[in-house]
């Protein structure tokens, strides 16, 4: 099925880095139009990308090839991208390892990316005063909290993948986050399952061309 794909998304943004992941792991073409989070007070708030997305949220794709068919929300992308070019797939073909890798990558992106997302970070600074140190220590927090709580759960994969020897859907959620933990200088030693996972999926091509640093908006 041929498809003209654009990314909307931010050099930063976890979840963008999460669908250009799966664009990536997938073979797809795809195109990048920057919105930056920063700049005149967010580009996300503009009325020309609130027309495209009224949530005013990063990443959306655009599917021309499917109609022009919108798709917020990154998890709802990697279903979406999926279910309409499945080969190869990102997540498991049984049942009880897809809820598993599901139940993985939604504790990242619902439990801990949520409280830690630049608006949230950007609130306890300019609205409730927070001082920069106590909002790093609330960031540390439940990044620890909820990592402890994966390094827990990658036990189920029994030293593998998610899709045994390839990554997928999972670690299209991991790698961002690791990331971002790397960025607050938190300690990542006590959690030797994640540690292995980003060792193995940093240096292919997939993750490396989405990688932060080598985007064209990157600065």
């Amino acid at each position: 099925m041929s498809s003209e794909l654009t990314l909307y998304g931010y050099w930063r943004s976890s979840a963008a880095y999460r669908v250009r992941i799966a664009l990536n792991l997938k073979g797809l073409a795809y195109r990048q139009v920057p919105v930056h989070l920063l700049k005149d007070g967010g580009e996300q708030h503009a009325p020309e990308y609130r027309a495209l997305n009224p949530q005013g949220l990063l990443p959306l794709l655009v599917d021309e090839g499917g109609g022009g068919v919108r798709i917020a929300q990154s998890l709802a992308i990697l279903e979406y991208l999926d279910e309409v070019f499945p080969v190869p797939a990102l997540l498991p073909a049984d049942s009880v390892q897809r809820a598993q890798v599901r139940a993985l990558a939604l504790h990242i992106a619902c439990d801990i990316h949520p409280l830690n997302n630049l608006r949230v970070l950007q609130y306890l600074s300019a609205e409730l005063g927070v001082a920069d140190e106590a909002k790093s220590d609330w960031y540390r927090h439940w990044l620890d909290t909820g990592l402890a709580a994966v390094e827990q759960g990658l036990a189920v994969l029994s030293g593998r993948l998610s899709l045994g020897q390839r990554p997928g859907y999972l670690e299209a959620c991991l790698i961002p986050q690791v990331y971002n933990a790397r960025r607050f200088n938190c300690d990542l030693n006590a959690y030797p399952r994640i540690l292995d996972i980003v060792a193995r999926c940093e240096p292919l091509d997939a993750f490396a061309k989405a990688a932060p640093e080598v985007q064209a908006d990157a600065q």
